[in-house]
């Protein structure tokens, strides 16, 4: 078991502990631990681990960035691979194709180093997320309501198979594996070692539009922007958040509702065209802070994402998919807006609208909108409480809800469904056929009997 370039940890080892969990982003930690540890240096490291773990009769868990809130790749009986030493980027000026590892930080690394090219790839919001778990879970990234889901841009991936072989999978060649890498998030039977990215040419603008209010307008702003979400510019991100910023001057911090319009244009003429609809909001003289189009950068976008998700605190997460009337929708979901017990916490709307027919790949589950909740505090003591809060707002949400997104889940504490049918059976054929001996994991879920079921349907 030393036939490794990177370093390999078993339970009795000096290390261990930190190797297993170190990485893991949500100071909520897990109480399962793995069987090994190895952080793979080369796709040789790869290939060997997987001839150990069939020795030893091990699962394989892969983790690229550590950002899964429920920890899915801490796994009990498995060979925890991390790819975190494994850093490469390319770029072909041909084809506008960047390939990229799985660990690679979609903010923090890949979006810069893209920047420099004069490209863009449509990563996720969270700069050190890194892109593998983000792409395998579909990517709900930058201006998916008009630029499409990350995954869609994903061309091609390589990917290390059950039998220990590597094989490129694109449109043309193991298409299976193609269609499982689009969308099956931790549930992947392969271990995807490179992803080629179809880039676009970088923006050359970007626009912000923000207005704030008292909390108390939540209905009035919702009803407003239901009616013109799918009527904005598909180059414009739309987003809605509920937050708590920073007091000033001594006054005390209060929960504010936020209108947040990112234009990704070529100037500043086509950000305030793209945005113009947001001078529609008829209550905008009740706005605390009004701004239009305000020049902003991706890297100030990045720093409010850090400062709104600081790393190691505890955290307790829920998404839904709402559909439906809009006035239900709007009270449906006031409460995960209005009533969030944690200062830090915030929750977003964020517009897929208007809905368009997806690519044939595993990613299916979509609405106009999407809603996350996300709370955090440093004190262990309010875990309980607010376990309890976001699983009672989410019972409140049910009669909207059509399913969740796999990227913001946690399957141990309520099951939801994340695709739809056909394509989640078509997933599980290929699962059976790529990995008959189930050698990666599957979903880690409370009910594997009832996956891609809405619990309270069952």
């Amino acid at each position: 078991m030393t036939n490794f370039e990177g370093k390999f940890y078993l339970p009795t080892d000096a290390g261990f502990e930190e190797a297993a969990m170190g990485r893991i982003f949500n100071g909520r930690r897990p109480d399962r631990r793995p069987d090994a540890v190895l952080y793979a240096e080369s796709d040789q490291d790869l290939i060997n681990a997987v001839k150990l773990a069939k020795e030893k009769d091990w699962q394989i868990a892969i983790r690229s960035g550590g950002h899964s809130w429920a920890a899915w790749s801490v796994r009990e009986g498995s060979l925890l691979i991390d790819l975190s030493k494994l850093q490469e980027v390319s770029y072909d000026e041909a084809t506008g194709i960047a390939k990229a590892r799985p660990a690679v930080q979609g903010g923090m690394v890949l979006d810069p180093w893209l920047a420099e090219r004069g490209r863009f790839f449509n990563g996720g919001h969270c700069p050190p997320v890194g892109i593998g778990g983000f792409l395998l879970q579909g990517g709900q990234g930058w201006c998916a309501r008009g630029w499409g889901w990350a995954a869609e841009s994903v061309v091609a991936v390589d990917v290390l198979t059950a039998e220990g072989e590597i094989v490129r999978a694109d449109a043309t060649q193991n298409q299976d594996l193609y269609y499982a890498a689009r969308g099956a998030g931790p549930s992947f039977p392969g271990i995807v070692t490179n992803f080629y990215l179809q880039t676009r040419p970088r923006f050359k603008h970007v626009g912000h539009t923000v207005q704030l209010f008292d909390i108390e307008h939540f209905e009035e702003i919702m009803r407003w922007m239901y009616s013109i979400h799918n009527d904005v510019h598909k180059d414009v991100e739309i987003v809605i958040v509920s937050m708590t910023p920073p007091a000033k001057d001594g006054e005390e911090a209060k929960r504010v509702l936020v209108v947040s319009g990112v234009a990704l244009t070529d100037s500043q003429e086509a950000s305030e065209e793209a945005s113009k609809l947001f001078l529609t909001n008829p209550i905008l003289d009740k706005a605390i802070v009004s701004k239009f189009a305000k020049t902003s950068s991706l890297a100030e976008q990045r720093e409010d994402q850090i400062r709104a998700n600081p790393e190691g605190w505890r955290y307790f997460v829920d998404n839904i998919w709402v559909d439906g009337d809009t006035e239900e929708i709007i009270q449906r979901i006031k409460p995960l807006f209005v009533d969030i017990p944690e200062p830090e916490g915030f929750t977003i709307w964020f517009s897929m609208g208007p809905v368009r027919q997806l690519p044939d790949m595993a990613l299916s589950m979509q609405s106009p909108a999407y809603v996350a909740a996300y709370l955090l505090s440093e004190n262990e003591n309010h875990d309980g409480a607010n376990r309890k809060w976001l699983d009672d707002a989410m019972v409140h949400a049910q009669p909207v809800t059509k399913g969740t997104y796999l990227g913001d889940s946690d399957f141990g504490n309520r099951q939801l469904k994340f695709m739809e049918d056909a394509n989640f059976a078509k997933l599980q054929q290929i699962i059976a056929s790529r990995d008959p001996e189930n050698l990666f994991v599957r979903y880690l879920a409370k009910d594997p009997s009832n996956l891609n079921k809405n619990h309270w349907e069952i």
